[in-house]
């Protein structure tokens, strides 16, 4: 799964890159229905900021990875503590080299409702959003506790969520959001999976 994720990845960069025009077509159809919509619903709108700048922002999801990092280290699993960081300092550093590398830009409009800086592609809250909640589900403990179906669902709300929010506020394109799911989930499997300090992944309890 993570090299396929990877590997969609790429094409999808290689295809932002060279301008393959049905892309970019169906990027700005997604964004022009968006914002019409978001230009004559002001009360949703809103709320989509409040999802997107505080609830799901991707210093919001940091924060739970450094929670979830502490909470790790200070009962001993230090190697998963240590894969939970490494994944979201990975995270950042790619959606920032990309974005430096692509220099795609953002939606332009005569009429904003929201603002972003920096270059578009890959979306960082896409991006950030799939490692730290790929990384936390790892981190349920097996046989699978009553409350896992929930944390699932929570996840999937989040990731597939702040990528809409982000959409319907046009300061991305539906490729970058893409990108940020699948790159994101690609780190998600390569942390899960890397040694940490040179040793092998210590089992998981559903895999003993």
């Amino acid at each position: 799964m993570g090299i396929g994720c990877a590997l969609l990845g790429a094409v999808l960069t290689a295809l932002v890159v060279a301008g393959w025009q049905p892309l970019l077509a169906w990027d700005e159809r997604v964004a022009r229905d968006l914002h019409a919509h978001a230009v004559a619903h002001s009360g949703v709108t809103q709320s989509m900021r409040v999802l997107s700048d505080w609830v799901w922002d991707p210093w919001t999801m940091r924060v739970l990875a450094t929670a979830a990092c502490f909470l790790l280290w200070w009962r001993g699993d230090r190697e998963r503590a240590l894969r939970v960081a490494l994944a979201a300092v990975v995270a950042t550093l790619v959606q920032q080299g990309l974005k430096a590398a692509v220099g795609r830009e953002r939606p332009v409009w005569s009429d904003p409702v929201d603002s972003a800086h920096y270059a578009a592609y890959p979306s960082g809250h896409a991006l950030t959003a799939t490692v730290v909640c790929g990384m936390l589900l790892w981190l349920i403990p097996g046989p699978a506790p009553k409350w896992a179906p929930a944390a699932w669902a929570a996840a999937a709300v989040t990731v597939l969520g702040v990528g809409f929010t982000r959409l319907y506020l046009g300061v991305h394109w539906f490729s970058d959001v893409l990108a940020g799911w699948l790159l994101g989930a690609a780190l998600v499997v390569l942390a899960a999976s890397v040694s940490v300090g040179g040793r092998r992944p210590a089992p998981r309890p559903q895999e003993r």
